[in-house]
């Protein structure tokens, strides 16, 4: 079964950095951390994501963001915040930005993702599990760049968002099915893709 997203028709009006936010302490300790109860209290950045960003700031190659949007949960807040004030620019928490949730896999070993990845293989709707489905974030993810762009023109936006919804937002725009967003290499913690 094909499960195409409808594709953002014509030029965008903004540019926007999506980054993912740096290593994390769930990263650190390979567990699966996708719900806002787990997500926002706890689990912020590792020693190795804070020096990440360290050195992502020291050499910026890209576009000054005028706008920073983040996930709410602690690693992309701590994220944000170091770009935010090495800027001078406020933040904005968006919801809509937060990690896919990972139902009955919330909390256990990060090697249950490959199970849930398969299953998007197959049918990017399903919600084996209680996982949020690839179609219901890519839905979520979307719908915050199409309000941006009818607010906002010739802006330079940051999202700080998390790996599963960034990749599954970049097949959603470029028009990929949603069951193939593992396809493409993994964006790496830190990491900035350019629209």
């Amino acid at each position: 079964m094909t499960h195409l997203f409808p594709a953002a028709s014509g030029r965008r009006h903004n540019r926007y950095l999506l980054i993912r936010h740096g290593h994390s302490q769930a990263n650190q300790q390979g567990v699966i951390i996708s719900s806002p109860e787990q997500g926002i209290a706890g689990y912020g950045l590792s020693c190795r994501g804070r020096e990440q960003l360290d050195a992502l700031l020291a050499d910026w190659r890209w576009a000054i963001p005028q706008r920073i949007l983040h996930s709410d949960f602690r690693r992309t807040t701590e994220t944000a915040e170091r770009i935010a004030r090495h800027f001078g620019l406020p933040l904005v928490a968006e919801t809509r930005l937060r990690e896919r949730y990972f139902g009955d896999f919330e909390g256990r070993t990060d090697d249950h993702y490959a199970q849930v990845w398969t299953r998007d293989a197959a049918d990017p709707t399903h919600r084996h599990a209680g996982v949020e489905s690839v179609v219901e974030v890519a839905a979520r993810m979307t719908a915050v760049i199409d309000e941006l762009e009818e607010r906002l023109a010739g802006e330079t936006v940051m999202l700080v968002s998390h790996g599963d919804p960034l990749q599954i937002l970049l097949a959603a725009l470029e028009g990929r099915e949603l069951n193939r967003h593992r396809e493409p290499p993994s964006l790496t913690p830190a990491s900035i893709t350019v629209l």
